[in-house]
This record gives C-alpha cells, structure tokens and sequence, in this order.
C-alpha cells in the first residue's frame, strides 16, 4: 500500500485518479480549493473510502505549510491542480497566472525536500498554433501566440512549470515526470468552463442549439478518462519515465461540426446546430487552432500504452452520467 498526495482530487481527473488508487488498497490525501473541483466528487470518495480519503479544502497556492505536513506522510504526488477551461482562463487571467506559476512552485518545492516522486500535469495548450502539418511530438517546437490574446496566458504557465519541473530534476534531482493532457473527456467532467463535449452533450440533451465555436472544421482527439488514468499510474513506476515530458490522450481526430452531428444524432436530439463566431464566444482577437494531434509513440514504447474506449462509447457515458447526475 502506498500513500498519495493528488492536488486537484475533487477535480474531474482528480477525482477519477483519486478513485483508482483508493480501488487498489492506497491511502489519498486530496487538496482542492472547489473553484473548479465539484463537492460532489469529493462526497463520493468519503463514502466509498472514509478510512482511506482524507480531503482538504484550499487554495495551492495557500497550502505550502498543509502540503509540507502531508509529505511527510506521503510516497507520490500527483499535481494537478490548475486553473482549467477556455472560458475560465479567458476571463480569469491573473487567477491563470497565480494559480498555475504559484502553485506548481510550492509542489515542487516540497517535494525537493523530501525527494518524493511527482507527476506534474500539463497541458497541449503548451503546443500553441503548432502541429497543423501533423501529429505532435513531446520534442517539437512550440508555437505560441501573443501575449496580448489572454488565452496563451494558460499555455505559457504551463510551460513554465514544465521548465521548473526539469529544473529541479536536473539541480535538485527531483524524481519528476510531466504529463501533456489532450482533451480528457469522460463522466464528472462539467461545461461551465468551456469544455466541448460536456456543453454539446448537455445542449443534445436538453435539445437546446449546439453551438459550434468558429467554422466548425477545427479538429480535435479526446481520450477518455479511464484510459488516461491508466497512463498516469502506468508511469509512476518507471525510472525511464523520470525526467521526461510524456504526451497523454487519443491520437483519432474529429471536426466540431462532425462531433455535434454526432452527439446530435446518437442521442435522437432535436437541437439545431448553429456556428457562434470567436468573438462572440469568447473576446475580440481570440486565437485558436486548426488541428491539435498527439503523437504516443514515445507512450506507447515504454509501457505499452494506447487509449482503449472510442470516443462512441464515451460519449454514451457521459449522456447517461448527465442524465442521472
């Protein structure tokens, strides 16, 4: 039996993580100010697990002193906890900043004390306007946009805490791993904050108009949660993965327009689909991109990891968790 700190267990992939290491015998400690994290989540795991989930309740970047204490208890951290979702970071840069820079900060601080194993979430945001010609690889250039467009804002602390990551692996020899998220979807995970396919679900649902941001001929891949989950924990353990970037979802793509039609059909929806210019969506000058693809090769070959559960299947979890929720 291990004992886990998971930052953002109340979170959607938190609390999915949470839970998977709880079914295999393991003590959790979660802290999650629920800024974006759901109560609900963590009510959950305190009735499954009342023995072995303990919760707190706070800010990242307020909980060097709780994070400090729990590590002396603690085998691994996973960090996830972050500012997250388009609409979020958009219309909350400064909480982006502060909470994605100041609080991997202190993770990685305290870990380097204790030389514990970390696993530290990132993000494709990280890629920017990059891989319109292909799949992403965790060694290509980046290609960010500027900084007067607030949505690069999320992108760049990402990559900074990715830098500081390898900077206290490389000076402090801190057994650390980063993960580069593309588009977890599954059960637990909301729309509020900007996330395509629990807005496009819940609008099917209600048979409401689905709104497609731009063109609609954007493209994107989404993994499901329980398939990234299993990537998280297939790492931990692995002395290769120690001081690497690692990308994490589905390299099958899909246009927006082709997702709602989907959603549309397989839920027998009546909801007409309407295109919602940028500008409109979001804020004046919004920037996005035309195809965001992960490349797994390097995954794959070192624990054999590829996602399992088509995005059909997936999406039927999420219409029925939406519809019992």
């Amino acid at each position: 039996m291990k004992t886990y700190l998971v930052t953002g267990g109340a979170g959607f992939i938190g609390s999915h993580l949470c839970e998977a290491l709880l079914e295999k015998g393991n003590k959790v400690y979660s802290i999650d100010d629920l800024s974006t994290g759901r109560i609900e989540n963590v009510n959950i795991l305190k009735e499954k697990y009342p023995d072995s989930f303990i919760h707190h309740t706070s800010s990242i970047e307020d909980a060097g002193e709780l994070i400090a204490d729990i590590l002396e208890k603690c085998d691994v951290i996973y960090h996830l906890a972050a500012a997250v979702g388009v609409k979020n970071v958009v219309d909350n840069p400064i909480r982006t900043l502060k909470t994605n820079l100041r609080g991997t900060e202190i993770v990685l601080d305290e870990a380097a004390k204790k030389d514990k194993r970390t696993i530290i979430a990132s993000t494709s945001e990280v890629y920017g306007k990059a891989g319109e010609n292909g799949a992403l690889k965790e060694t290509d250039d980046l290609l960010l946009g500027s900084s007067y467009h607030t949505r690069w804002g999320y992108a760049v602390s990402k990559l900074a805490d990715e830098h500081l990551a390898l900077a206290y692996h490389k000076e402090k020899s801190l057994p650390v791993t980063v993960i580069r998220f593309f588009n977890t979807i599954g059960p637990r995970q909301i729309g509020t904050y900007g996330m395509v396919v629990p807005r496009f679900v819940g609008w099917a649902l209600r048979n409401e108009p689905i709104q497609v941001y731009g063109d609609g001929k954007q493209t994107r891949c989404f993994c499901f949660v329980g398939d990234t989950i299993n990537a998280l924990t297939g790492l931990e353990d692995r002395k290769e993965a120690v001081g690497e970037i690692f990308n994490i979802g589905n390299p099958k793509e899909i246009s927006m327009d082709s997702l709602a039609n989907m959603i549309k059909e397989k839920l027998k929806s009546s909801s007409e689909i309407v295109h919602v210019p940028y500008d409109k969506a979001y804020s004046k000058g919004f920037e996005d991109m035309k195809r965001r693809v992960p490349d797994i090769s390097k995954i794959k070959e070192l624990i054999g990891w590829e996602p399992k559960t088509s995005l059909d299947e997936t999406i039927n979890l999420i219409s029925s968790w939406m519809s019992s929720d």
